[in-house]
This record gives structure tokens, C-alpha cells and sequence, in this order.
């Protein structure tokens, strides 16, 4: 047994890419996409034609219609490959307003129905501010399932808990990636692998907490920067993990262990926490990593999203 497969017996593996030529080799049950991987995939030839088309539709609309018409495309291409959810994201300039945020997850959903897609196929993604929170919390209540991206703290993994949203994305390599450079010539790669990584460690610790409290969101490591962070989570409810990642998995026959337990964290010591609005903008505040990672992400979003509007009026 390859290692991807050994961790597909303690975890549900999805594939984080929008080049949905690539997964029928690996097998997920679900795929995320996100601005980034979206603008990525439509930059390669073999999607030419599905881009052109699109554009060649609805080129009378607006311009961000034409991108969810577009995002929808790649996410119903990808559906018919894998069994089970996409996740689809909405635009990052939106991260701050929660009313057009639900507007335009609605949207989302709306294209995807018109294809004949169910909507608990879908996951809609938006970032994990406290505005971005609040809608999804808005659009759980109307069936409409969500994904919190941009997520690297705890605090943000407890509030996206009491607005019941469906699945959060903690991104464990880009938590690894701010220690790394805060410590700079004080790092210590051995002493800060697999479950001393400060991402593992962040996405352990929301994991007990859900867990131990019967939190019943799903929690999904992503943003992975090696296998040993992949292994350290091996029990984690999902793993979104890049063709790269999954293709050195599906390679290696090296044993996985399972990492996480519901059980162990049902008997954790851990306190139950709730946050305010304003509880939830100190804590984000005082957590320096969070709060820059948070807006850098956005920020990256943001460029992609304006890259691939230009690329669209070019098409």
C-alpha cells in the first residue's frame, strides 16, 4: 500500500488544484480551487477552449458574473470526475462586506443548479474574517454549505464553530512558513517537523477542540509544504493536498500512522471558549502570525482575481 492510500484509511484526501485533468489519477473524494489555482489552470492551453467558450457566452454581462460563470465551469468539470464536493471561492474583495458576500455565494450555487448540480455538492468558499463568518452563517441557515479559507488561528476556528458553518481550511503551511522567517537564523528544521510544526500543531489543537465539544465542523488542513505535515495529520476529518504532493504520496510506501483521534480529544483537558464580535478583533489583533497572514492572503486573492478579469477581457 502506497502512503496516499494508507492515509485515505484515517482521512478523506481531496485534491487541491483546478486543473481538473489531473484527478482522475489520484482519486480524491472532493477538490478545492481557489483564485490562484483557477488562474493557474486557465493559463495552460488545454483550457483554451472551455475559457474562449465561456467568454464567447456571456460576454455582454458584467464582468463578475463572467468569472462565476467561469469558476462554475471548472467546478462542474471537476464534479464529474470526483464523487463527491468542490469547493468554489468567492471574490476575496468581497472578504469584508457579509451582504455581498451572501449575494454572491447564492449566485454560486444558482449557476451551479442550473447545470444540474445538487447544492451539497458544493462548498462555497469565503475567507475567514469575522464579516466573511457571518455570512456563511447566513448562508448555512439557507442550505447553502461553506468552506472558511484563510484560516490560521484559533480564534477564527471558534467562531467559524458557533456560526455552524460546514468545513474550515486552517492552512498549515503558511503558519509554518511566518515562524520560519520570524525565527530566521534561530530555526531549527528538525525540532519544528511533523508534529512540533507550528501549522500541525495549530490544526491539532482546533481539531481536539471540535472534537471535544461535538463542534461538527469539518476541519481540513490545506496549504502543505512537505509530506511529514501531511502525516502529522494523518486522522484529520480532510486533507486538501496539491498534485505534487499527492503524486510523492502515491510513490512512497512509507507507513502512516493515525496522528489524530477523536477519542484522545474527547478526554483533553481543554476549556470551552466563546468570542464576541469584539472578543473575536482583540484575539485576531493579539495574534500577530493570524493577522498578517490573514491579510496577506487576501491581498494575494485580490491580485489573482484582477489577473484573471484582465485575462478574461483579452479572451
Amino acid at each position: 500500500m502506497n502512503q496516499l492510500d494508507a492515509l485515505k484509511q484515517f482521512t478523506t484526501v481531496v485534491a487541491d488544484t483546478g486543473d481538473f485533468k489531473q484527478l482522475g489519477t489520484f482519486q480524491p473524494q472532493d477538490a478545492t480551487t481557489n483564485p490562484s489555482l483557477i488562474l493557474k489552470a486557465v493559463q495552460k492551453p488545454d483550457y483554451a477552449p472551455l475559457v474562449s467558450d465561456t467568454v464567447s457566452q456571456f460576454r455582454d454581462r458584467a464582468m463578475d458574473e463572467i468569472v462565476d460563470r467561469l469558476l462554475v465551469r471548472f467546478g462542474c468539470e471537476i464534479l464529474s470526475i470526483i464523487p463527491g464536493r468542490v469547493s468554489t471561492e468567492v471574490d476575496a474583495r468581497l472578504s469584508f462586506d457579509t451582504a455581498a458576500t451572501v449575494a454572491r455565494g447564492e449566485r454560486l450555487i444558482a449557476l451551479y443548479q442550473a447545470q444540474g448540480i445538487a447544492p451539497e455538492r458544493v462548498l462555497i468558499k469565503v475567507a475567514s474574517t469575522w464579516e466573511g463568518i457571518q455570512a456563511a452563517e447566513q448562508l448555512e441557515r439557507k442550505g447553502i454549505r461553506t468552506n472558511l479559507t484563510l484560516l490560521f488561528s484559533f480564534c477564527q476556528a471558534v467562531a467559524c464553530g458557533q456560526a455552524r458553518v460546514q468545513l474550515i481550511s486552517p492552512f498549515v503551511g503558511r503558519i509554518y512558513d511566518w515562524y520560519k522567517k520570524s525565527a530566521g537564523a534561530a530555526w531549527v528544521e528538525a525540532d519544528n517537523a511533523e508534529a512540533n510544526d507550528p501549522g500541525v500543531r495549530s490544526v491539532a489543537q482546533i481539531f481536539n477542540y471540535y472534537k471535544k465539544f461535538g463542534i461538527a465542523t469539518e476541519v481540513m488542513g490545506a496549504s502543505f509544504r512537505n509530506v511529514g505535515q501531511i502525516t502529522a495529520l494523518a486522522g484529520c476529518d480532510l486533507l486538501t493536498i496539491s498534485p505534487e504532493l499527492l503524486a510523492q504520496m502515491a510513490a512512497s510506501n512509507a507507513p502512516v500512522q493515525q496522528a489524530l483521534k477523536a477519542d484522545a480529544a474527547h478526554a483533553a483537558d481543554i476549556a470551552q471558549v466563546h468570542y464576541t464580535e469584539a472578543d473575536f478583533r482583540l484575539a485576531l489583533n493579539n495574534d500577530a502570525m493570524a493577522t498578517e497572514k490573514l491579510a496577506e492572503g487576501i491581498r494575494a486573492f485580490c491580485v489573482d482575481a484582477v489577473k484573471l478579469e484582465q485575462l478574461l477581457l483579452a479572451a
